[in-house]
């Protein structure tokens, strides 16, 4: 008797998956694979695959892979049924310069607004993400969305291009990395076949393009990128870009910088404790496996630089909790996780070294931060100086206050908001406030 419908057991094989392989290999041959609607209670699983390559792929090297998520017959073989379309759908469409049909988008099916955890470190640019997809071209023309690894950017591109298609189904969409763009001009150079390629981009309406930082010393690849960008801005057409660095840091022409910088550049930090508690509990609810918010906590505490790790986390739990039969506890936590596990700058930041961190950043007095001061620069600097304390330690509020000259807690929570609040349009204080993370982790 299946416990979770078709739709669920595909949805954790693709979860389990994108951990396990790389991510071209993963959007070239799981990605396109479709679950066929269930019309009866059969037990087979039914899946759309575009050609016979596609399946043949996914059997000869994943099929033990399957056999963790696909029902078995009672011959021990996979309960499983291909279907292949008549006219298998292509993800690229040069010929005669045809743009790519909507419908074969290479869009991770997880990767929507409805499963994109937000808290303070993200809740700005999924607004802007929102925005781009509500109003595509009329809104944030270019939005360029930088940050860490694993913190959500591919998350936010990919829901962006998902929700556009849904509701403004004529426009011409592609979603590429900068490594697929790049294989493109490749391809059709070699193909001479460069007029179909640049009439093909130049008519979409929409372009998310991820990972735009490896187009870096690739002058001649920058340039036809440059020239495309222009082209479609011009058009009024969206453009969205990822990168894992702000604009002014990327090792590009001044030409290409000033053009993704003319919309709006929007940063995602890592998730905080209760954000990551959150992310914990959607993925544990998405696998059908229960997570008490003790464990959850507990496990947040451990792993925090980015949500690709705590996804990763719940993929071990998951399976580990599969094969003995019982549900996750803190014993099989630790067991489990033990190696994944991060020593947390929590355990080594104290409030004097935050001090003189925001002391040495701010280039104020450490006395003054402690003092009652209320001069523009110093109130900054304290205030900063609180919501470091906040985010990096698990003292009480009351005892972290007290080591601000008496502070009330109240006072440091208010400070807290306050720079959480300006964190969302001020980029010299992120900057300013990433820097002293770093120290402070590096000590």
């Amino acid at each position: 008797m299946l416990t979770k419908t078709h739709a669920e057991l595909w949805s954790d094989f693709l979860i389990y998956m994108e951990e396990r392989c790389s991510a071209a290999e993963f959007q070239n041959w799981i990605a396109p694979i479709q679950v066929v609607t269930e019309r009866d209670s059969s037990e087979e699983l039914v899946l759309q695959v575009p050609n016979i390559f596609v399946q043949e792929y996914l059997l000869q090297n994943y099929k033990k892979d399957l056999l963790g998520f696909v029902p078995v017959k009672s011959n021990g073989e996979l309960a499983l049924r291909f279907v292949i379309p008549e006219e298998p759908k292509k993800q690229v469409v040069f010929a005669d310069s045809a743009p790519a049909p909507n419908d074969a988008l290479p869009l991770n099916p997880l990767y929507t607004f409805d499963h994109f955890i937000e808290g303070p470190s993200n809740q700005f640019v999924k607004s802007a993400a929102l925005g781009v997809a509500t109003h595509p071209g009329k809104s944030y023309n270019p939005l360029f969305i930088h940050g860490g690894v694993g913190l959500g950017k591919t998350h936010l591109l990919h829901a962006m291009g998902h929700m556009i298609h849904k509701n403004h189904r004529r426009l011409k969409i592609h979603c590429i990395t900068t490594e697929g763009f790049i294989n493109d001009i490749v391809d059709h150079l070699k193909k001479k076949s460069m007029d179909k390629m640049k009439k093909f981009y130049r008519s979409l309406d929409v372009l998310l393009v991820d990972d735009i930082q490896f187009l870096e010393s690739r002058l001649n690849f920058e340039e036809e990128f440059c020239n495309t960008f222009e082209s479609l801005i011009q058009q009024n057409k969206q453009i969205v870009i990822t990168s894992d660095k702000p604009p002014s840091q990327l090792k590009l022409s001044e030409r290409m910088i000033a053009r993704m910088e003319w919309g709006l550049v929007a940063h995602v930090g890592p998730p905080d404790l209760e954000t990551r508690v959150a992310i914990l509990q959607h993925k544990a609810e998405l696998r059908g496996i229960r997570l008490p918010h003790p464990i959850a906590l507990f496990i947040a505490e451990h792993i925090f630089h980015n949500v690709r790790q705590l996804e990763g986390a719940i993929n071990r739990l998951s399976a580990f909790s599969r094969l003995i039969h019982k549900e996750v506890t803190e014993e099989m936590v630790e067991s489990t996780l033990g190696e994944l596990f991060q020593q947390h700058p929590q355990k080594r930041v104290s409030v004097e070294n935050i001090l003189k961190c925001v002391s040495a950043i701010f280039e104020v007095r450490i006395s003054d931060l402690k003092g009652t001061s209320r001069t523009k620069a110093i109130a900054l600097a304290r205030q900063v100086a609180m919501y470091l304390a906040k985010e990096l330690m698990t003292d009480s509020l009351m005892k972290l206050a007290s080591a601000f000259g008496g502070k009330t807690h109240s006072t440091l929570l208010h400070a807290w908001k306050k720079i959480r609040n300006q964190l969302q349009n001020n980029e010299n204080l992120r900057r300013q406030i990433d820097i002293a993370r770093r120290k402070l982790e590096d000590k």
